[in-house]
């Protein structure tokens, strides 16, 4: 019976389910899974070959345990962080995604505006669906530009300058997108951008009417910081891993990275460090920050999973260089403990495009709501009244 009822009570739930049932990042996902076509959400959703790095990078927590002080006269606590010269009034910020109108019509409108509602860094894409400009005017909070490294120079110097031009106040190289990751769930989806129906896929959007209709009837998809120098991804389709196997530079080396952090003159910073070495090296030419990420497990498979890199690396280069553990966040826990290993700060890319397609800006409001709620309670529950506090003591690992 017990199991009767429970069994009717997540069905139930399947159909009925809305924003104010999502406490979590994984709420978030159930819903997002309900209102995408298939094809979009498993792009958000899926990740290289068998998923293992994508896996590990959340489970990776779950292998560290936090040892609390208590007593400790927590009443009034300060989990404001500085990063890539900037003040944040949290230490969790949202790492640039592409492609963002396709999980909800809103896009990275939304996205910006609940960052700056919550006082922290927000970064749009190369690949972004709404233009460097209007994402300038926008808002005033703390904001990156994610630069992909084209075969086309002008457009990659016509990228830096506008960014230059809206008052971007970091630009974040990728440099671990030399080609395309196998990204198997969109081979079998036939997910690509923009999107192409296909007898195979045409019930899979059929089935999400309310999406067909924001994405038919409101602006038209576009890439809109590459359209006017490429057709691809905007009025032609491609997976992303055609995308990258054919529009992006693989002979990207030190040397260009050094010229395009000369060439910007800004705070600059690589994402898609995990080595200690290509840490050091990051130092060498001048960065002001790394980002630690392997793509979200989207690139290689069997990769290190970027908590786990998080010590290794902070010994080598703590205190020359701010680190940002980027992947697998799920928990304000998740960010107090990368805290605690030499992280600066942490960022997350998948938490925020599940909660946008669930509920548009509200959806992100709320999720960046609920998990500024556990870092301030994690806080005090560890018996700290600031980030600078957190150090390796207060970790075991099993």
């Amino acid at each position: 019976m017990r199991a009767t009822c429970a069994a009717n009570f997540g069905q139930i739930r399947h159909y009925i389910m809305k924003l104010s049932d999502c406490h979590n990042v994984y709420d978030f996902r159930e819903l997002a899974q309900k209102r995408l076509p298939h094809p979009v959400f498993h792009y958000i959703d899926g990740a290289a070959d068998d998923e293992l790095t994508k896996r590990r990078n959340s489970s990776s927590y779950d292998d560290c345990d936090l040892v609390p002080n208590v007593l400790a006269g927590v009443a009034d606590i300060d989990m404001s962080v500085d990063v890539m010269g900037q003040k944040l009034d949290m230490p969790l910020f949202l790492s640039p995604t592409a492609l963002q109108r396709l999980f909800h019509w809103q896009g990275e409108r939304a996205v910006a505006r609940a960052a700056e509602k919550f006082g922290t860094y927000f970064g749009i894409s190369s690949l972004a669906t709404v233009s460097i400009e209007e994402i300038g005017a926008a808002i005033n909070s703390p904001k990156m530009f994610q630069l992909y490294i084209h075969k086309d120079k002008a457009l990659n110097s016509a990228m830096i300058e506008r960014c230059k031009a809206a008052n971007f106040d970091a630009l974040t190289l990728t440099v671990d997108t030399i080609v395309g990751g196998n990204r198997e769930r969109c081979l079998r989806s036939g997910f690509t951008s923009p999107p192409k129906i296909t007898p195979r896929s045409f019930l899979s959007y059929a089935a999400k009417p309310a999406w067909g209709l924001n994405y038919m009837l409101r602006e038209k998809f576009e890439l809109s910081n590459l359209k006017d120098h490429i057709e691809e991804g905007s009025n032609i389709a491609l997976s992303v891993g055609e995308y990258f196997n054919t529009m992006l530079d693989q002979n990207m080396d030190w040397d260009m990275a050094a010229q395009i952090r000369s060439d910007w003159g800004r705070t600059f910073c690589l994402k898609g460090i995990m080595s200690v070495q290509d840490a050091k090296r990051a130092v060498e030419i001048g960065a002001d920050a790394i980002m630690i990420s392997n793509h979200g497990g989207r690139q290689l498979d069997g990769s290190r999973s970027p908590f786990d890199q998080i010590s290794e690396i902070a010994d080598a280069v703590g205190g020359q260089i701010d680190i940002i553990c980027d992947g697998g966040i799920t928990r304000g826990s998740h960010v107090l403990k990368a805290i605690a290993c030499g992280a600066t700060a942490c960022s997350g890319g998948r938490l925020y495009p599940y909660a946008l397609a669930a509920a548009g800006q509200a959806g992100v409001e709320r999720i960046m709501g609920k998990l500024r709620e556990e870092i301030e309670r994690d806080m005090k529950l560890m018996g700290i009244q600031s980030l600078s506090q957190l150090d390796r003591s207060m970790l075991r690992w099993r």
